[in-house]
């Protein structure tokens, strides 16, 4: 059986259809420059990070449609996003069309961080022989994990800590300073001059905290608890 000759108008239509089909082909983005602009801004992000970091960049969907980016396509971190642990990675296009993609990341960042060496008891101070260390990824933990001996030291647990638990920083407290009740030197400082007043501390603070005294006088101020005890007042 003959096959019919395809009519002049439908081999245009055709031929135009062909046309337009490899011109969106190669109007295709290619994945590699927008890949390499998402890894190359969160290295920049990570830069400085202690210990050993990963970066894992999602691919750009290589049938995407996007037409091709006329200079370098410029990466960002979405609003309230930080480079750690998995997030997106904003990549902008603005000529000759503009476009936003979205690609996937992850960061990884293994180091040591502190553990608790033994059981430990609420109130009990820490001392070095309390802590040890792992090694793990510290974007997959809590993000106020302890990493230096120093962090922890001196501090007081504020509750009972099984051994081997990741130390926190919400789970350990300073040594109050200050403690309600007690008698406190109170400084106040100036230009070439300062000076000192006893008082009552009417709550307990730490380093750093503020605190209310009662002078002699019967007139409370509010000054800063300092480590050795003494009270600061603001100038």
């Amino acid at each position: 059986m003959s096959s019919q000759p395809v009519p002049l108008p439908c081999r245009r239509l055709i031929a135009l259809a062909l046309l337009v089909a490899a011109a969106g082909a190669a109007a295709q983005q290619p994945p590699a420059p927008v890949e390499a602009a998402a890894r190359q801004f969160v290295a920049a992000r990570t830069q400085g990070l202690a210990g050993e970091t990963s970066i894992e960049i999602g691919p750009l969907d290589p049938d995407n449609r996007l037409p091709p980016c006329a200079a370098a396509p410029v990466a960002f971190l979405p609003a309230s996003t930080r480079a750690w642990g998995v997030f997106s990675v904003g990549i902008r296009c603005e000529a000759p069309a503009p476009w936003t993609v979205y690609l996937q990341a992850r960061v990884k960042v293994v180091a040591d961080y502190l553990v608790a060496a033994r059981p430990l008891r609420a109130g009990q101070i820490i001392g070095p022989a309390d802590l040890g260390a792992r090694r793990g990824d510290l974007a997959a933990l809590p993000d106020d994990l302890l990493t230096e001996t120093s962090q922890a030291v001196g501090r007081h647990a504020r509750h009972a800590l099984a051994k081997d638990s990741p130390l926190q920083a919400r789970m350990l407290r300073t040594p109050a300073a200050v403690r309600q009740g007690g008698e406190v030197t109170v400084v106040s400082r100036g230009a070439g001059f300062q000076v000192s007043n006893a008082g009552r501390a009417l709550n307990t603070a730490a380093p750093g905290e503020a605190v209310k005294v009662r002078l002699p006088d019967n007139r409370v101020v509010t000054g800063t608890a300092r480590a050795d005890g003494t009270v600061e007042l603001s100038p």
